[in-house]
C-alpha cells in the first residue's frame, strides 16, 4: 500500500510569504489542480491532507477535499480542525479550515476527536481493511504540543490493530521531543533519518512525519521535491501483516 502525507497550504501555494498571512489568503483554483494533479501521479492508496479549505471564498464556497476525492474517484473524510471552544471558528474563513483524509477503499469508520489543549485540535481516526490510521495537526507552543502528545499515546493505543499516525507534528525542537513518543506509543518512524520538510523552497526542518507500529513493513520512503505549498510532501509504500496475525 501507498500512503501520502501532505499539508497543502489550503491550495495557496508553495511561495514564500512576503507577511505571516499572505501565502494564506489567495484564490487556489489553478494550485489545487496542480496537487490533485500531483496526488493522481503518485497513485497513493491512503491521503493525509493537511490545511484543507472546507469551502472559503479561497475555492468558491467548495470543499477541496470533496473536489480531489471526486476528481480521482476515492472516498473522504474531512472535519474542522479548531474545537468548538475557539472563538475564531465562527470567522467565515476559519470556520473552513481543516483536515482532511482521501482513500482509494471504503471507510469502515470515522472518529473525530479534539485535543483538551491548543488551537488546532483535531485528530481525524479512519478504520480501513487492513489498519487505523490517526492524522494530527500539532500545536506550535512546545508545552501546549506536550500535552496534546500526552493524549495522542492514549487515543492511539486504544487501537488493537495496525496504525499509522501522520501529520504535521510542529516539533520545533527536533527529534528530541519524538524519542519519547515513539517509546510511549510504540511506533516507529517510517523515514528512519531526519528528512527536513519545512519550508519547501529550503527545507531545514522536519515537521511532517509518518509514524507506525512494528508490524507495518516499510518498503520504501521518499519526499518529492514539488513546491505546491510551504511544505514537502511524505511518500510510503508499506505493507501490513496478514489479517489473521493482526487480530
Amino acid at each position: 500500500m501507498r500512503f501520502l502525507l501532505y499539508n497543502i497550504r489550503y491550495g495557496t501555494g508553495g511561495r514564500r510569504p512576503t507577511t505571516p498571512l499572505s501565502g494564506y489568503l489567495r484564490r487556489t483554483s489553478a494550485t489545487l489542480e496542480a496537487i490533485t494533479g500531483f496526488i493522481r501521479s503518485v497513485d497513493a492508496d491512503i491521503v493525509g491532507l493537511l490545511e484543507v479549505d472546507g469551502g472559503s471564498y479561497r475555492f468558491h464556497g467548495r470543499s477541496q477535499a470533496r473536489y480531489i476525492a471526486h476528481t480521482l474517484g476515492h472516498y473522504h473524510s474531512y472535519q474542522h480542525k479548531y474545537g468548538d471552544s475557539f472563538a475564531a471558528r465562527w470567522v467565515p474563513m476559519f470556520a473552513k479550515q481543516g483536515n482532511a483524509f482521501i482513500v482509494r477503499d471504503r471507510i469502515h469508520n470515522e472518529r473525530f476527536h479534539y485535543f483538551n489543549k491548543g488551537v488546532k485540535r483535531l485528530v481525524i481516526e479512519l478504520e480501513l481493511e487492513a489498519l487505523d490510521v490517526f492524522l494530527v495537526h500539532l500545536a506550535v507552543s512546545f508545552r501546549t504540543r506536550r500535552r496534546q502528545l500526552e493524549e495522542l499515546v492514549a487515543l492511539t493505543r486504544r487501537s488493537r490493530r495496525p496504525r499509522i499516525v501522520a501529520g504535521d507534528f510542529n516539533l520545533l525542537r527536533g527529534r528530541r521531543e519524538l524519542a519519547w513518543f515513539l517509546k510511549a506509543a510504540g511506533l516507529k518512524d517510517a523515514g528512519g533519518r531526519p528528512v527536513p520538510t519545512f519550508p519547501s523552497w529550503r527545507p531545514r526542518r522536519q515537521l511532517d512525519y509518518i509514524l507506525h507500529t512494528p508490524d507495518i513493513e516499510v518498503d520504501r520512503f521518499t519526499v518529492p521535491a514539488v513546491r505546491y505549498s510551504d511544505h514537502l510532501p511524505l511518500v510510503c509504500d508499506f505493507r501490513t501483516p496478514p489479517a489473521s496475525e493482526s487480530r
